[in-house]
């Protein structure tokens, strides 16, 4: 047997020693066991679990030596219980011998699966905290769409012409030109003091801009201070998803982690209704709408320490024991963080043999080179391209510019634009229960083509006289249509994405470029608009994002993978996977059974899926665990051959449809 078994595999395609392989899995030469995927060209799109195949005796030897060497010989039985939960999730009942489960962790285990909402208090925490910070992003975003209204004046900018106008997009896109330095700070920063630590200096950093702000004298004292609110804006926006990325369960992290777009667009909210409240104040009014943004970002400075630190940035340092503790600290029950310690350990070894330690410089590089990392590149880079592309920081940064251009008094344009902040936080709600469910992909592919369509009719507004009570009103409706579709999928999808699809030993390096990519782009928007609206008029500039959105459906159709539902290591076979037998896949496959089920409204055999999990039943872990969970309640405990699965709640049954963690809408 042992000639069959394949060498592991660098992911730049060299081999390791097979000597060396073996025992870095911790087998005997002739165990048997699954073949090893290639994560350089995972043709088959297999994923596979890390622990599959190895013996028990050999599995307790490891865990023995994992807890010698990390100081957790004082918790080795539950770390040699969890070991056996993550070898096969969906047999812990069957764990015999002294790692028998107690009754306390057989209903943890149920009830992680069966309630997946009953977490801890500590991660809830967490995800608050992680929430305020957003709420920073966004208000710092709409206290320049108020002020814009009035502090041209103030400096005697005259916007009519074409230095004017440069001088105001270039103020309104400092900050995002300033976070290109600050997403390549938050990799130092994060190697430094933590994910926490990041964060705390961020925070700052983006409290006592947003005062400079406030008491400048000239532009450029307030370009300045700008430029120094992005190098904080960005090193946050790359670390707090990431922070919550790490710090959140599988099976409800989407959810969690796209709290940063739904607080984002809060504090979006918060900044127009600022900006409302101060608009008759005369001429301080726009020192006040830049500097409340300093309100949401004091809770964030006082209270991230209060949170535990990421687990895995522990274990990157070498720190297993505070890692366990903050993981104790995350889930609900210790045998939850003594399975998950070692089941993550297990995918940062192997992704640690492929990858190895580089230097700043060589991680940036790989994200170019190295085949699963550069997938996950452009998949990342594809979604935070979209988001500027699609047109949401047009109205984001510019709403108040925009209806006070179709006729609206200053007092009207300010209420239009604390309606399209209302509409976006509202429903980025729904995204809390589709993220996880749906898809990250699937709501993408939703949403652009109606995002398309209704920001052309804000165009075509333009074409009704401003002399009609008309005009006004139909385009403020479309906006907030379009705002309607933008919120639940291209709002939270871009950060919750590009946070998880990169390994450990480069999710800083390529959260950084990611952000870094979306925040230039805006940039790009803030300055490009007010030349825009001059050259093109309205319906030149809004008929030119409805097209950049359909162009970005296409990028995202044949570029983007789906994530949901597998954990953060589960993703390098994912990524593993070949562009061209994505694209291949999609274009040959999933677009003619789609056109054909739900266009041509014909029946015939399920779309047979891309991934294949290397289980029994060869469902995705999530839905295979949640199947024989719901199989145990209805038969008191007890799972028999007989019995038919059952479907997570909120998806369409995988068994019937041969898509393993897809829906129908998910092509």
């Amino acid at each position: 047997m042992s000639g069959s078994k394949p060498s592991a595999i660098h992911l730049d395609g060299s081999s390791l020693d097979r000597s060396q392989d073996e025992k870095y899995r911790g087998i005997d030469v002739m165990e048997s066991r699954p073949t090893q995927v290639n994560l350089n060209s995972n043709l088959e799109g297999r994923i596979q679990n890390p622990l599959a195949g190895i013996s028990k005796a050999s599995l307790l030897q490891d865990v023995n030596d994992f807890a010698s060497k990390h100081g957790l010989l004082d918790v080795l039985p539950l770390l040699r219980k969890g070991a056996l939960v993550a070898q096969d999730p969906n047999s812990y009942d069957e764990i015999g011998g002294a790692e028998t489960l107690d009754d306390s962790e057989v209903d943890a285990l149920r009830d992680e699966v069966l309630h997946k909402w009953k977490q801890s208090s500590s991660l809830y925490i967490t995800v608050i905290m992680c929430s305020v910070g957003a709420a920073v992003q966004g208000w710092d975003q709409t206290g320049s769409n108020g002020a814009n209204l009035s502090f041209p004046d103030y400096f005697r900018i005259n916007i009519h012409t074409t230095r004017g106008a440069f001088i105001v997009g270039l103020i309104n896109a400092a900050p995002y030109l300033g976070s290109a330095f600050g997403c390549w700070f938050s990799d130092p920063l994060n190697s430094f003091l933590g994910r926490r630590g990041t964060i705390f200096v961020s925070a700052n950093i983006c409290l006592w801009s947003v005062f400079g702000s406030a008491w400048t004298q000239t532009w450029q004292q307030l370009l300045i201070c700008r430029i120094l609110l992005g190098i904080g804006m960005g090193a946050k926006a790359s670390t707090v998803p990431i922070y919550a990325a790490e710090n959140s369960p599988a099976s409800i992290r989407g959810a969690l982690v796209m709290s940063w777009q739904l607080w984002t667009a809060f504090g979006i909210f918060l900044g127009f209704c600022a900006n409302l409240a101060v608009w008759n104040t005369g001429w301080i009014a726009w020192r006040l709408q830049l500097g409340s943004a300093f309100i949401p970002a004091v809770p964030l400075v006082f209270g991230v320490y209060f949170c535990p630190e990421s687990p895995r940035w522990y274990m990157k340092k070498g720190q297993y024991g505070k890692a366990y503790e903050s993981l104790l600290r995350l889930r609900n029950h210790p045998i939850q963080a003594a399975r998950d310690i070692y089941y993550i350990h297990s995918q940062l070894e192997l992704e640690a043999e492929i990858l190895g330690t580089n230097t700043y410089k060589t991680r940036f590089i790989e994200l170019f080179t190295i085949p699963r990392l550069r997938r996950a590149t452009v998949a990342a880079t594809t979604v935070m391209l979209a988001q500027q592309m699609c047109g949401v920081n047009v109205l984001s940064f510019y709403s108040s510019t925009v209806f006070k251009n179709a006729g609206a008094t200053e007092l009207k344009a300010f209420w239009a634009s604390w309606g399209f902040g209302l509409i976006n936080f509202i429903f980025a709600f729904p995204a809390i229960w589709t993220i996880d469910t749906f898809g990250r992909r699937a709501l993408l592919l939703f949403t652009f083509p109606n995002m398309a369509w209704s920001m052309l009719a804000v165009g075509l507004c333009s074409l009704i006289s401003n002399s009609s009570k008309s005009h006004l009103g139909f385009m403020a409706l479309f906006i907030y249509i379009y705002a309607a579709f933008y919120s639940p999928g291209e709002g939270p999808v871009p950060f919750t994405y590009s946070a998880e699809v990169f390994p450990l030993s480069h999710r800083e390096v390529g959260m950084g470029w990611a952000v870094a990519t979306n925040l230039f782009w805006a940039a790009v928007v803030s300055i490009a608009l007010p030349w825009m609206l001059i050259a093109m008029g309205t319906m030149g500039a809004f008929g030119f994002y409805a097209a950049m959105n359909v162009l970005a459906l296409c990028m995202i159709f044949l570029w983007v993978p789906e994530t949901k539902q597998r954990t953060l290591e589960e993703l390098d076979y994912i990524f593993a996977v070949p562009t061209r037998v994505h694209i291949r896949y999609q274009l040959k496959k999933a677009l003619p059974w789609w056109i054909k089920r739900y266009v041509l409204m014909r029946k015939g055999p399920p779309l047979e899926p891309l991934y294949h999990f290397d289980s029994p039943s060869g469902r995705t872990g999530f839905d295979q665990i949640y199947a024989h969970e719901r199989i145990r309640e209805r038969n008191g405990g007890e799972v028999r051959g007989d019995a038919k699965e059952t479907s997570p709640p909120h998806q369409p049954d995988m068994s019937q449809q041969g898509h393993a963690g897809y829906t129908t809408m998910n092509f």
